[in-house]
């Protein structure tokens, strides 16, 4: 058994951590780019651009496919996980925020209509899931992540 800094030496784990961190730290000029404002918020929020889940899975999935091989049954189990939540998040997950983002509005109506007090009323989260452009720039990154690590890290 390995110690914790044994981790630290794996081009999975890097691809996976920096796939994530890339991902989130990107999302803060294009929030500002649209905003006019730095939203720090936007360094652990999901939802928009790039999708963090997307670059996390490819990066790790890519990385295992250059460490095992592209037709280990671990390379296949990943690619078949990244599948899954990337559909889940342009999926499942943006239908959820278009349903909190009607409620919403639908809440605002009744608060205006003074049948619910304005601090009965709690906002729902809008954004949570991705468009699809968001989750393919999310995968590309990650993919170019773990390209980019296994080339540092690994000698050939």
């Amino acid at each position: 058994m390995g110690n914790l800094f044994d981790f630290f030496k794996s081009p999975i784990a890097i691809s996976a951590l920096l796939g994530w961190a890339l991902a989130q730290l990107i999302k803060l000029p294009i929030g500002f780019v649209r905003t006019k404002k730095w939203d720090w918020a936007l360094l652990i929020n999901a939802g928009g651009m790039p999708s963090s889940h997307s670059s996390l899975m490819s990066a790790v999935t890519t990385a295992i496919g250059l460490c095992l091989g592209w037709d280990s049954p671990l390379f296949i189990l990943a690619l078949s996980i990244t599948g899954i939540v990337i559909y889940d998040a342009t999926g499942v997950r943006r239908q959820a925020g278009f349903h909190a983002e009607r409620i919403n509005q639908i809440l605002r109506a009744i608060v205006v209509e003074h049948k619910m007090e304005e601090a009965e009323r709690v906002e729902l989260l809008e954004i949570i899931g991705h468009s699809p452009a968001e989750a393919a720039v999310g995968s590309l990154l990650g993919i170019l992540t773990a390209f980019t690590v296994w080339s540092l890290m690994v000698k050939v």
